[in-house]
């Protein structure tokens, strides 16, 4: 059974800085590209950044040069630094891996960006 489990998400004041967790299980984490979005409330969920297989990022505009992804295939977790929060940041993140035909998608993890 896949599960993702989110964490680190908090409140932080505007230019503080968080890293978000995305612990895997029941997958095999190394050959999957793995997903970071984010919900604001009212909004539609979006796409924050992607982590491939072979160690390609992307990035969406509005966290460029400010957030970083990353993973730890050996525990089977992915990160999300985030520098230079801005109140505009303020969402419920999730971790999303595409996997056999499935998406599974972590619980959220609630970031809360004070100005």
């Amino acid at each position: 059974q896949v599960q993702l489990v989110d964490a680190g998400g908090g409140l932080v004041q505007a230019g503080g800085s968080l890293r978000l967790s995305c612990a895997a299980s029941g997958i095999i984490f190394s050959i999957n590209t793995i997903y970071w979005y984010r919900q604001a409330p009212g909004k539609r969920r979006e796409f924050v950044a992607t982590h491939t297989t072979n160690g390609r990022t992307n990035y969406a505009d509005s966290v460029k040069g400010r957030f970083t992804i990353s993973r730890d295939n050996a525990k089977n977790t992915v990160y999300l630094q985030m520098n230079s929060l801005k109140p505009e940041d303020t969402a419920v993140y999730y971790c999303n891996v595409p996997y056999l035909g499935t998406n599974y998608w972590g619980q959220g993890t609630q970031v809360t960006v004070s100005s």
